[in-house]
C-alpha cells in the first residue's frame, strides 16, 4: 500500500506517550467521546497492542480491552479493525500474535525485534494499513493510540506502533506525559530529542497529564518548554480522583469503602487475563475486594479471609496452576472450602478446578498434562483452535435464573466426567442474527457446572458480573446478603462523560481540530 495521506479522507490524530501508562488510552477514549457527542462519526485505532486483557468483537475476533472501551466511547461495537495487531505474552520471551482478530502464531522476542524480524513486521504493517484504510473510508475522524514510547531507540527499526505508523500514513502526533511520575519536562524534551527530524516536525504539541495543585506554579515550566521546543502545550489535565474506567493491564485496588461486609479475593497468577471481569465487584460499595498474588508461599497463618475466592482467566493455564500449587494456594482453597466458603473459576480458572488439563500440542506451554484441583468432575484438553464468541443467556442457581451477556475466549474443550450434573448456564451466540426461535433453541449451548455440595462453580463466560441480574444471583449463591445490583455500564458511561467534560475544559480542542 502506498504510504501517502492523500488516500485518507478522514481527519486523524495520534496520541503517543513518553512512557507506558502516561494516559494515552484515557486521552484517546476522552477525545472519542468528545467528538462522538458533537455528532462526529469517529473511530479509535491502535496499530499494535500488547496486553493479556482482551475483548471479543462482534465480527468474531479479539482486540485490546482499551480499544473496546474507546469503541464504546464512540458509540460503536468493538471491531477487529480498531486493533489489528494484538500481542498476548505467554512467557517473558514469547507472545501469541493476533492479526486482525485471529491468533496466527506464537513468536519469540527475537522474531519481533531481532535481526530476522522483517518478515513479521512486513506482515504486521500490511494488516495495520489494511485495517486503517477501511476505517478512514468509513469515518470522519480516527483517533489513534501509540504503544509504550516512540523514543525506545532499540525498537525503532520497522516500528509499526508509534512513529513508524505515523510516518507511513502522514499523521499528526500529540505527546502526553504523566506529571505524577515526576520529571515531566525531562520526559517530554528527551522523547522529542530522540526522534528523527521528520518525526519531530510531526509532533504538534504536548499534553501534561494528572496535574495536582495550583496551575500557576507550573506556568514558568510550560513557558520554558514551549520556548525550548517550539511546540505548544495543548493542555494540562487534572488528576481525576476515582476515574473508574477499565484498565488494560494494571490491577487497580478497590476504592475505600465503609459499608463493605462481604469479602471477595481474586487470586493473581503470573499470566492472569481479563481481570476486568471483576470491576463490578471491585467497585461495589458492599464488597471488600482484594487482588492477592500467588507468587509468594502461603501458610495457614497468612491465609487471607474471604467469603468468595475467584480463580480468574489465564494465558498459560498449566504454568499458572503449577505456580498456585507450588506456593501452597491449593491448600488455602481447600481450607476455605472446609470452612464453608465458595469458589468460582472463570475460563482458565474453571479449567483448573477440574481433574486434569491436557496440552498434547503445546498450545500454551510445553506439551504435557497437569493434575488440576479436582474440585469439579471435569477434564480439559487445550486445542489449537481458539473459541471467540459473544454470548447471551441465562444462569441458573438456587432454583432461580438470571439473564446475562458476556463472551468466551479460550483454547480448551472441557468434558464432564460424572453423570447427573446439570450445566449452570445456557446461551447462544449474541452476534448471530437468528430469526427463527426454533433455530435459536436448537443452537443453545450449555456451559459450566456446580459441585454437588454447592460450593464450587465453574464457567467459561467472561463478563458475567457486568450483567446486574446475573451478578446479583452469583453473589447470592456465594452467601452475600441483601445484594444491591451495580450497573457497570451506567458507571462507564458516566465516567466517559466526566472525562469528556474535563477535556473540553482543559484541552485546546480547537487547535487540535486544525492539525
Amino acid at each position: 500500500m502506498e504510504k501517502s495521506a492523500k488516500m485518507h479522507s478522514a481527519k486523524m490524530i495520534m496520541v503517543q506517550g513518553t512512557t507506558s501508562d502516561a494516559g494515552k488510552s484515557t486521552l484517546v477514549a476522552g477525545l472519542c467521546r468528545v467528538l462522538s457527542r458533537k455528532g462526529v462519526k469517529v473511530a479509535p485505532f491502535k496499530p499494535q497492542n500488547m496486553a493479556l486483557n482482551s475483548a471479543v468483537t462482534c465480527d468474531g475476533g479479539e482486540i485490546g480491552r482499551a480499544q473496546a472501551l474507546q469503541a464504546y466511547a464512540c458509540g460503536l461495537e468493538a471491531h477487529t479493525d480498531f486493533n489489528p495487531i494484538l500481542l498476548k505474552p505467554s512467557s517473558n520471551t514469547c507472545s501469541q500474535v493476533i492479526v486482525q482478530g485471529k491468533a496466527l502464531l506464537a513468536l519469540e522476542a527475537q522474531a519481533f525485534f531481532g535481526p530476522d524480524s522483517q518478515g513479521y513486521k512486513a506482515l504486521a504493517m500490511n494488516a495495520v494499513l489494511d485495517s486503517f484504510s477501511r476505517l478512514t473510508a468509513q469515518y470522519q475522524w480516527v483517533v489513534i493510540e501509540g504503544a509504550g514510547s516512540p523514543a525506545e531507540i532499540n525498537l525503532r527499526e520497522g516500528d509499526i506502533a508509534n512513529m513508524g505508523f505515523a510516518e507511513a500514513v502522514d499523521c499528526p502526533v500529540i505527546i502526553i506525559a504523566d506529571i505524577d511520575k515526576g520529571g515531566v519536562f525531562a520526559h517530554l524534551v528527551g522523547t522529542l530529542a530522540l526522534l528523527s527530524e521528520s518525526e519531530q516536525a510531526r509532533v504538534k504539541g504536548f499534553v501534561i497529564n494528572r496535574f495536582r495543585g495550583d496551575i500557576s506554579l507550573l506556568q514558568s515550566g510550560i513557558d520554558w518548554l514551549e520556548s525550548y521546543t517550539n511546540k505548544p502545550v495543548l493542555g494540562v489535565l487534572p488528576y481525576l480522583q476515582d476515574l473508574h474506567l477499565e484498565a488494560e493491564d494494571a490491577l487497580i485496588n478497590a476504592p475505600k469503602k465503609t459499608l463493605a461486609h462481604f469479602k471477595v479475593v481474586v487470586l493473581v497468577y503470573p499470566r492472569i487475563s481479563n481481570h476486568t471481569d471483576f470491576d463490578p465487584l471491585r467497585l461495589h460499595p458492599n464488597i471488600a475486594f482484594s487482588y492477592v498474588s500467588i507468587q509468594t508461599p502461603v501458610d495457614a497463618a497468612s491465609f487471607p479471609q474471604a467469603d468468595l475466592i475467584i480463580l480468574p482467566g489465564s494465558k498459560s493455564v498449566r504454568d499458572d496452576l503449577a505456580s498456585l500449587q507450588m506456593q501452597g494456594w491449593d491448600s488455602y482453597i481447600q481450607q476455605h472450602l472446609r470452612y464453608g466458603g465458595k469458589v468460582l473459576g472463570i475460563c482458565g480458572g474453571y479449567q483448573m478446578l477440574g481433574r486434569d488439563i491436557h496440552d498434547p500440542n503445546g498450545v500454551e506451554s510445553e506439551k504435557g498434562e497437569s493434575l488440576g484441583l479436582n474440585l469439579l468432575p471435569i477434564t480439559t484438553q487445550l486445542t489449537n483452535t481458539k473459541k471467540l464468541t459473544q454470548v447471551r443467556g441465562q444462569i441458573r442457581l438456587l432454583d432461580e435464573q438470571a439473564v446475562f451477556k458476556g463472551y468466551e475466549i479460550h483454547c480448551g474443550e472441557t468434558r464432564l466426567l460424572a453423570q447427573g450434573m446439570q450445566p449452570v448456564s445456557f446461551y447462544e451466540q449474541s452476534c448471530d442474527n437468528v430469526s427463527d426461535e426454533r433455530e435459536a433453541q436448537h443452537r443453545q449451548i450449555k456451559d459450566g457446572f456446580l459441585s454437588n455440595d454447592n460450593q464450587v462453580l465453574g464457567t467459561y463466560v467472561h463478563g458475567l458480573f457486568d450483567s446486574p441480574e446475573a451478578a446479583t444471583l452469583v453473589l447470592k449463591w456465594a452467601g452475600m446478603r441483601d445484594v444491591t445490583p451495580l450497573d457497570v455500564d451506567a458507571i462507564k458511561a458516566q465516567q466517559l462523560e466526566r472525562l469528556a467534560d474535563v477535556l473540553e475544559q482543559h484541552l485546546d480542542l480547537a487547535t487540535i481540530a486544525t492539525f
